[in-house]
């Protein structure tokens, strides 16, 4: 399967790759990044989620892209879709600290929405995120979502699903 590579105005959203291993270690290491994404983890099990982000789209058709600004070239973070099993299908998205408050989350959230709704012709786009993590929320808040149920998850916390509807066009 070929990975599609997304653009907007500030970013490039590509496939996972050898590239994002600096950016995946920096992120899942750091205590304070990674701190709603599980972490922190190991430099090993960094490794293991740039795998498993690249194996999701052979696996399930989806995943997440990397994050690269146009013009410098470099990986900022993911944006894309993320489901483990027995989870239900979410957007998902982190960045590095030092970019965040630049609106690359949304920018590249906007894009992924739009493929999901256009390319991939789901019917609905949902996340969602502990309650304790307000940017997130936001965030969310921000594409225009809004609460749909409250679920129970398989590590048996509950959380607000969200459900997204397909960005205007601008």
């Amino acid at each position: 399967m070929q990975i599609p590579t997304l653009e907007t105005k500030r970013l490039r959203l590509i496939p996972p790759s050898i590239k994002c291993d600096s950016a995946y270690q920096r992120f899942y290491t750091d205590p304070v990044a990674s701190a709603a994404y599980g972490g922190p983890i190991s430099s090993g099990a960094a490794w293991t989620r740039l795998a498993a982000d690249l194996g999701s789209w052979r696996l399930q058709g989806f995943g997440v892209w990397a994050v690269e600004r146009r013009i410098e070239g470099d990986i900022v973070g993911t944006c894309g879709f993320w489901q483990g099993k027995g989870w239900p299908r979410e957007l998902t998205w982190w960045m590095a600290p030092e970019v965040r408050g630049q609106g690359f989350a949304k920018e590249a959230s906007v894009a992924a929405i739009n493929h999901a709704y256009s390319v991939f012709g789901w019917p609905e786009v949902r996340t969602y995120m502990n309650d304790e993590n307000t940017a997130a929320r936001a965030l969310v808040l921000s594409l225009g979502g809004y609460v749909v149920e409250r679920q129970c998850f398989p590590d048996g916390l509950e959380r607000d699903v969200f459900q997204i509807p397909r960005p205007a066009a601008a």
